[in-house]
This record gives structure tokens, sequence and C-alpha cells, in this order.
């Protein structure tokens, strides 16, 4: 058992990010779920006194289809993301020392520039004066009036790219714990090549699975500047309707209904997973 002074001493550990936490995310998401049931005033901020009328407004059927959009955007984003960071992964974790910080330093270069550049930049390539665009028009792959730019498929693909170094890291982290010896293990067992990477390799790092799903699928629910600037009209998701009542409306109670309604979104999947995973870790202990 642990003494009382061991448990003190980690609850003094852990006291500095439960109160960056709190601070940063607690209060804040409170003051959201607070400011959902306040009256609009007409100069943009919250009005005197409370009311569920902001949270009546979220039934418009006008709305299903942004959501449906930003669910499915945001799950294939995240499908495709771990598709691709699982070997990319596997293929670090195996390398040398010299080799993996050159590819680790590959993946992390991104995050040196700013986001908004990164995302400008693409809309630079997909538009249809741009080099990208040129390029495939000149290998005949598409036809010159083809619009690259302002749709759903330019809204993935930069969505794939932003969102693709946040998959690949957590799965690292898992893959360089992973006992690699098991994968020889298993072709001695007659396992071939992807049987011995999809039976053993994969629950392996089941946890950097699961983090790197969160991680990219949060992420992702939340944007609103990449619809903004890569999709078209009919494209937007729903954390562009939570920018345009905050900014163009000057709606505050209708933005942090929209928002509440999305950190529920995520709050409760996560619940359910961490649930699961106490409860699977109880089953196995007994």
């Amino acid at each position: 058992m642990t003494s009382p002074r061991g448990v003190s001493k980690q609850w003094l550990i852990t006291l500095p990010s439960l109160a960056w936490l709190g601070v940063f995310f607690v209060i804040p998401a409170v003051l959201i779920v607070v400011t959902a049931f306040r009256p609009p005033d007409l100069q943009g901020g919250v009005g005197s006194g409370w009311t569920t009328e902001t949270l009546q407004v979220l039934r418009d059927p006008a709305y299903l289809p942004i959501v449906w959009r930003t669910a499915w955007l945001s799950g294939l984003t995240t499908l495709v993301c771990l598709a691709l960071a699982l070997p990319v992964s596997f293929q670090i974790a195996r390398v040398g020392t010299r080799m993996r910080q050159f590819l680790l330093l590959l993946v992390v270069i991104p995050f040196l520039s700013n986001f908004l550049i990164r995302v400008f930049a693409w809309k630079s390539l997909l538009h249809p004066e741009g080099p990208l665009t040129k390029l495939l028009i000149a290998l005949h792959l598409v036809s010159e009036d083809a619009m690259l730019l302002n749709n759903l498929g330019a809204v993935l693909l930069v969505l794939i790219y932003t969102q693709l170094p946040f998959a690949i890291l957590p799965l690292y982290a898992a893959a360089e714990k992973f006992d690699f010896s098991l994968l020889d293990a298993a072709r001695d067992l007659g396992a071939g090549p992807w049987r011995s990477f999809s039976k053993v390799f994969v629950p392996g790092v089941r946890r950097g699975l699961i983090s790197a799903a969160v991680m990219v699928f949060v992420s992702s629910l939340g944007q609103y500047v990449i619809p903004q600037m890569i999709g078209g009209a009919s494209d937007e998701m729903l954390g562009s309707k939570i920018a345009q009542r905050v900014f163009s409306d000057r709606n505050l109670p209708h933005a942090s209904a929209l928002a509440a309604a999305l950190m529920l979104a995520v709050l409760v999947p996560m619940l359910i997973v961490t649930m699961w995973q106490r409860f699977g870790r109880k089953e196995a202990a007994s």
C-alpha cells in the first residue's frame, strides 16, 4: 500500500498540471456553457438574465448538413492519418538513431512555420493558376477547366496534411517502446509480413493509436480556417459557423451554444473510451 506521505507527494507533483487544466480548460469550458444560457445584447455582448432560446436555435434543420459534414470529414481525416502514420511510425522506430532524428525532424518541420502560411500555400498550389494545377494539366491528368480549389476534396487534403504529424508522433512514441522481436517470433511461427504487422504490431501500439485518433479527430472537428480558405460556400464545418457567429453576427451566446455542443460531442466519446479502457484493465487484472 502507498503511504500517506507518498500519496501527498503524488498530489503535490500533480497539482501544477491540475491547476493548468483548471485555469485554461475547465474554467473556460464552464464559461462557454454558462454563456450559452444568456441572451445576446445589441452591442454584440452578453445580456442580463437567463434563457434557453439559444439552445432551441440548435434544432434548426439547417445545422444538420453542417454537423454531418463536420463529422464525416473529421472521421475520414482520422482514418487516413492513422493509415499513413502506422507504417511511418513503424519505420521510424526501426531505423538507426541518426536517420530516426532526421525523419522526426521532417515530421516536425511543418510546426516551424505559421499555420495560416501553410494553408495559404496550399491555396496557392490548388489555385486554377497555381503550379500544381498547371502540372496536372500538362500531364493530362486533369482537364483544363478542372477546379482543385473550393471543394470538399481540397478541404480533406489539407486537413490530412495539417493533422498527419499529430498522428505520427503519438504512434512513434508507442512504437519506440514496442518489442520488435515479437515480429520475428510471429514470422518464425509462419505469419507473413502483413499478418505479423496487423496482428502483433498494431495491437502492441494500441494506446498510441487511441491517442493519435483522439488528437486528430478533436483537432479536425474544430477547424474553420481550412474550410474558409480552401473550401467553397457549401463546404462549411461547425467551426466555421462558430467563427461566423462570433465575428460576423456578434452573437456570443449562439456561438457558445454551438461550441458547447461541439465540446460535448468530443468529451462524451473520450469518457466512453476512458471507461472502456479502465474496465478492460480491471477484467485483465482479475
